[in-house]
């Protein structure tokens, strides 16, 4: 299935960009995309005393950033693919989705920052950024990673309130399965379940026997099986009718709180790439990334490529 038609590889500075840059000129060629590699520049402030122009260090800068990026897509490019390249200035992740939004592009693909020394978290602030709040999904990836995965985790969300949910659950297991097909990755399915209140129904407060709420929790369980089971199913015979048997997804249905379950999963597994959704609801402009979703990035140690739901509005404009 053709998933991408316009990437954006966006170039960092100092980092070891082949890992990204490698994964997004192998997509490219397999989807017969359109790839252009976007570099950064920040508007220089040189305050009132400075007798260097403003617009003169900005040029400079500028074209400096697009021989940089020259060099980098000319290492790159394949006799198949032309790479476009830009240099964009201000503010990074206001920029880059500003690019996204002005020429609909369908994927961002980008190496982590170098945030080193700042605690434990792997992604900056750039970074969550994007997560957050680009209307289409963003790949980061690990520049110790090769191109290529071993083995590719997804995270799906149980939300029966929310339509949307199992649309988004949908769309995260089309797209990884496409790459677990295309890698000869190995396909691990998580989901953490938990019956709701069950500290409270077990607590002498309420006249449940324990025996009573363990049948709620083995019915709890059972219906959260039977949902996974169907909806993965569904999630990768989209790319096929033998895909499911071809991949042979393994499920981790595991009980207790997905902000700790879907990273110790990651860990155990040693998954190098995390597939997930990180807003549950498209239509409201800002919607935040979940709590879960948060405090899971703070803690796993992978590449990630976040997926947001169809219909994502993005509260960034092309408006300065």
């Amino acid at each position: 299935m053709k998933r991408f038609s316009r990437i954006l590889f966006v170039a960092g500075s100092g980092a070891d960009e082949s890992a990204a840059l490698g994964q997004a000129v192998a997509l490219a060629n397999s989807n017969q995309a359109q790839m252009t590699m976007v570099g950064l520049v920040d508007a220089p402030e040189l305050g009132r005393q400075s007798t260097l122009g403003e617009s003169e260090l900005l040029d400079a800068l500028v074209e400096q950033r697009r021989d940089q990026l020259q060099t980098l897509a000319q290492s790159a490019a394949t006799t198949e693919l032309t790479i476009e390249i830009k240099v964009l200035v201000g503010k990074a992740f206001l920029e880059i989705i500003r690019e996204v939004l002005r020429h609909e592009r369908d994927l961002v693909i980008k190496s982590l920052e170098n945030i080193e020394g700042i605690g434990q978290r792997l992604f900056g602030g750039t970074d969550m950024k994007l997560m957050r709040k680009c209307p289409c999904p963003v790949w980061l990836i690990k520049s110790v990673q090769q191109k290529g995965y071993r083995e590719i985790l997804v995270a799906l969300d149980y939300e029966p309130e929310n339509p949307e949910n199992d649309a988004l659950n949908l769309q995260v297991l089309e797209m990884a399965s496409s790459l677990a097909l295309a890698d000869f990755s190995e396909l691990h399915i998580v989901h953490a379940w938990r019956l709701q209140y069950e500290g409270m129904l077990r607590s002498p407060r309420l006249s449940f026997s324990d025996a009573d709420v363990d049948i709620m929790v083995r019915e709890e369980e059972s219906k959260r099986r039977r949902w996974l089971t169907d909806i993965v199913t569904k999630g990768c015979a989209a790319q096929g009718k033998e895909v499911t048997t071809y991949l042979k997804p393994q499920l981790h249905m595991i009980e207790g709180d997905a902000r700790y379950v879907v990273p110790q999963c990651a860990t155990e597994l040693a998954a190098e790439l995390l597939v997930m959704g990180t807003v549950g609801r498209s239509g409201v402009p800002g919607f935040l990334m979940s709590n879960a979703a948060e405090t899971i990035l703070d803690q796993i140690d992978c590449s990630v490529l976040a997926i947001k739901p169809a219909g994502f509005v993005s509260p960034v404009t092309l408006a300065a």
